[in-house]
């Protein structure tokens, strides 16, 4: 979290910034709220219900890290104004430090592949994407028309883009615009993320599906398309699958010789795919698609723990914590005040890291690869032995920048 002190000149400097714009003739606004009613939902919200906005056709929206290029919305608006059916523009993140670690390597992988697999795909054939919090500009009458923004759940970006597009509104992903981001270095708050947007989409599943279904405005071919498409098979089915098929079927069929499961379609096509998959998406990552396939399998079972709060609304379900990137940190204990040294934390930082249950899944994967040695015909201890020694490094809290205790 940022400082109160740092927090106040960051805002004296933008509102500065604002002032000296103003003073040129360019319509510009600097503006705050009091609270943190409803958090992004609340503050999007709460930003449109000025007057000036009135005067406005589109809004543009970016997290406090995004860094649009100055030609954004010269390149941007154009696909609004003409074609009036489409909604939303989505540019395409990059990433300003992508190469800062293994951790961050692996996240560029995993959005690139859901930005030019999934978004620009599914846009190139006019099918129904999600809107991705930041990077894009809403046309201001699809927000309104659609319910505007909505804070039930913490994917409030998702939500409106639901509702937009049973409402008949078109997305378009548009590849050549970037905007530079920065993501999580640290694995504790990659994981905090990763909960957030694993547990919000499965607690609007939840809440829409029955709008969904009863909603007269589309077809029931689109209907079927949000919700076994985009919300059954790749919210919630696909996260259950691949943890319980790599992490659980595959280590205790090796525990079991008269169960065959061929090998090339349970692990061989799998790296095939993820390969081609990664030369599409992020080629310069080539060599990493299988320790990428390694480490989504960890991540499958934060998701998939994430995936039952959010579906069963557990005490964690409406959870929002700021995701905290390595920048904001640095800069944040560069300018704390100077204070009177501290007593020494009883916990040492290396225990608060440690992972229980990834490490007895780690436990669990290397004997299932221990039995396979001696007793298993299938040789599944080459994929074992590798995906345990990924748990424990999880479990260890071992991937990702360590940040300095002081």
């Amino acid at each position: 979290m940022i400082p109160l002190t740092l927090l106040s000149r960051l805002q004296d400097k933008i509102e500065k910034e604002c002032m000296k714009w103003a003073n040129e003739g360019i319509n510009i606004r600097y503006q705050i709220r009091a609270t943190r009613v409803g958090y992004k939902a609340g503050a999007l919200k709460e930003g449109l219900k000025h007057d000036y906005v009135k005067e406005c056709e589109y809004v543009a929206i970016f997290d406090a890290d995004f860094q649009p290029e100055p030609d954004f919305l010269r390149r941007a608006i154009p696909f609004l104004i003409h074609n009036p059916e489409i909604g939303l523009v989505q540019a395409r993140w990059r990433f300003v430090n992508a190469d800062e670690c293994f951790l961050t390597r692996m996240q560029e992988m995993s959005l690139d592949y859901q930005f030019v697999i999934e978004q620009e795909g599914g846009s190139s054939i006019h099918s129904f994407f999600s809107f991705n919090g930041s990077g894009g500009i809403w046309r201001i009458s699809a927000i309104d028309g659609a319910g505007g923004w909505n804070d039930r759940t913490t994917v409030e970006d998702m939500d409106l883009a639901v509702r937009a597009g049973l409402k008949g509104w078109k997305f378009v992903f548009v590849g050549d615009i970037e905007v530079k981001s920065e993501l999580p270095s640290t694995f504790k708050a990659f994981r905090s993320q990763q909960h957030r947007w694993s547990c919000g989409p499965a607690n609007l599943f939840r809440k829409m599906v029955t709008e969904i279904a009863k909603n007269k405005e589309v077809s029931i071919w689109t209907k079927f398309y949000i919700i076994y498409h985009f919300f059954f098979i790749r919210k919630i089915v696909g996260t259950m699958f691949t943890f319980f098929f790599y992490c659980m079927v595959l280590p205790l069929v090796s525990l079991m010789p008269e169960v065959d499961i061929p090998k090339w379609g349970a692990i061989v096509a799998t790296f095939i795919i993820a390969t081609i998959n990664t030369i599409v998406a992020t080629p310069r990552s080539i060599h990493l698609a299988v320790p990428w396939v390694l480490f989504e399998n960890i991540m499958s079972f934060h998701k998939m723990k994430a995936l039952f709060v959010g579906l069963f609304e557990a005490k964690r379900a409406n959870e929002w914590v700021v995701t905290e990137k390595l920048g904001d940190a640095l800069k944040n204990k560069s300018n704390e005040e100077p204070t009177t040294p501290k007593e020494p934390r009883r916990h040492n930082r290396f225990r608060e890291r440690i992972l229980v249950q990834e490490l007895i899944i780690a436990v669990f994967l290397f004997a299932c690869g221990c039995y396979g040695i001696f007793y298993g015909p299938d040789h599944y201890y080459i994929y074992l032995f590798p995906q345990a020694i990924f748990f424990a490094i999880a479990g260890f809290g071992l991937f990702g920048t360590i940040l300095p205790s002081c």
